[in-house]
């Protein structure tokens, strides 16, 4: 990365104007790159593009290899030939065009999509075949995982029949054939996806926007890749886990955070000179230009929670791989590694000197810095090395945070801003863009000042989330402008 001050836009792939129910990779993808050249951006940064599960958290992925399949473009489709207009417009995606309707997209999108694949032809695509061979080293366990999944009505794995469970060999072969053409449907989503996100990335690549991708740290339970290196993963021998990922009490939660993650067996993952998370990284550095660690600080030690535990309240801190990961890393993929550290929450001064050590970016959230007397958040607290955020999308919008905050904090806004905060969004963009932080990462809602019935997620609340949509009207030329001229008045 260049000694320069970059900036963008947070915005979900989920959040892009679409007409089929959710953003996908189709042509309002490229009109949003169009929009962020003309004002002035070189940063697009979105969240994961795993396959969702209950719930519809991107955190909570089937595979951190594979791509979900809502995001491929029906359009595109279309234009090849394999579905029709009229198909696609008689399937009810939902009626609002700010909200995804996830329940309405999974019955629908996967009928369109198994219709495509019919009539697609597509085992004699020498370009799908060369796909195959390329992601062999993930795509056949993931596409096997999907199938017998809906073979097995979608129940976690760790509740199929013990053969195919515990992966005996027999049955391996037994479900390979017997669901060829499920396996077969499951690569093609994935060769879509691929294939139209490679498109996309390239093109916003040539408009001089990089793209700015996120992983979580830990994989799901459920997950192919569980399944499939259950070694990897402290389990037992029912490949059931022994302990679960987390996060000790704070202020936010009396009894701590129970995610319910599998944990790492560093050791193993030492002894193999870190081969999974190799491959998952090349895999992250092919797709995005640069990567957010989600929950960086479990590298350096993360919280270890009993299996059978209630809550989050009887676990230990316990160390991760530290330097050695990163050595290793490096050695890869060459110094500097395009990484940005998720270091939010309990942070202590080795996961500091970590993410020091090793040069990565932390982050700054502007939402936390007017609470206190001298928050470490506040610009003139930052150092170049970090990403300045008005707010992620684990926030409320600015606007929604300023309407809620104390009055101390509301005060101490207006006075460090020099500002009435009738347009309190803004006066935190110009603060952030203003920063010395290297980065500087705008969430969409705060260019429109949006409230709190805006937000992409609460933590915590179980349903509601990950559903906010970006109208396509409200990314005017005229924002577009006031953007670009912000971002030229402070150099960035």
């Amino acid at each position: 990365m260049e000694n320069q001050r970059e900036c963008g836009v947070l915005l979900p792939i989920s959040s892009l104007p679409s007409k089929y129910g959710i953003g996908c990779f189709s042509k309002s993808a490229y009109e949003f790159v169009d929009q962020l050249k003309a004002a002035g951006q070189g940063c697009w940064q979105i969240l994961p593009l795993g396959p969702t599960s209950y719930g519809d958290s991107p955190y909570q992925s089937f595979s951190t290899f594979a791509g979900n399949p809502y995001f491929i473009s029906l359009e595109d489709l279309i234009e090849e030939g394999v579905l029709t207009e009229k198909e696609c417009d008689a399937v009810d995606f939902g009626s609002r065009e700010d909200d995804v309707d996830y329940e309405k997209i999974y019955k629908g999108r996967y009928k369109l999509l198994r219709k495509a694949y019919e009539r697609s032809d597509i085992s004699k695509n020498p370009d799908f075949v060369r796909f195959q061979q390329e992601q062999a080293h993930w795509l056949g366990d993931y596409a096997l995982f999907m199938a017998v999944k809906d073979r097995f009505e979608g129940i976690p794995w760790t509740e199929w029949a013990e053969d195919i469970r515990l992966r005996w060999n027999n049955a391996l072969d037994y479900y390979r054939k017997e669901l060829y053409f499920e396996i077969e449907f499951q690569e093609y989503m994935q060769f879509k996806f691929y294939e139209q996100w490679a498109k996309l990335k390239a093109y916003a690549n040539r408009r001089g926007i990089r793209i700015i991708g996120d992983i979580p740290i830990y994989v799901a339970m459920d997950s192919a890749d569980t399944w499939a290196n259950p070694g990897l993963f402290k389990l037992d021998e029912n490949n059931e886990p022994t302990q679960v990922a987390g996060c000790p009490p704070d202020g936010f939660s009396a009894t701590g955070q129970l995610w319910g993650n599998p944990l790492y067996r560093w050791d193993v993952h030492k002894n193999t000179g870190f081969e999974w998370w190799i491959k998952r990284l090349a895999h992250c550095f092919n797709m995005y230009d640069v990567v957010r660690i989600d929950h960086f600080r479990g590298l350096e030690s993360y919280w270890e929670i009993p299996a059978d535990s209630e809550t989050a309240l009887n676990g230990k801190w316990v160390d991760g791989p530290k330097d050695e990961f990163f050595e290793v890393l490096i050695k890869t993929f060459g110094e500097e590694p395009p990484i940005i550290a998720e270091d939010l929450g309990i942070i202590t001064d080795d996961v500091r000197a970590l993410r020091d050590k090793f040069g990565l970016p932390g982050m700054k959230i502007l939402q936390f810095a007017f609470e206190d007397e001298d928050s470490n958040y506040l610009p003139y607290n930052q150092p170049y090395n970090c990403v300045c955020y008005t707010g992620t999308h684990d926030n409320d919008t600015t606007t929604g945070w300023y309407a809620t905050a104390s009055e101390k904090a509301r005060d101490k806004v207006r006075r460090y801003m020099n500002t009435d905060a009738s347009q309190v969004s803004w006066d935190f963009i110009r603060t952030c863009f203003g920063s010395p932080a290297r980065f500087a990462i705008i969430p969409v809602q705060d260019l429109f000042c949006q409230g709190s019935d805006c937000r992409m997620n609460t933590p915590g609340k179980a349903d509601g989330n990950w559903a906010y949509r970006m109208k396509k009207e409200l990314l005017t030329s005229d924002v577009a402008k006031r953007l670009y001229d912000v971002t030229k008045l402070y150099g960035r």
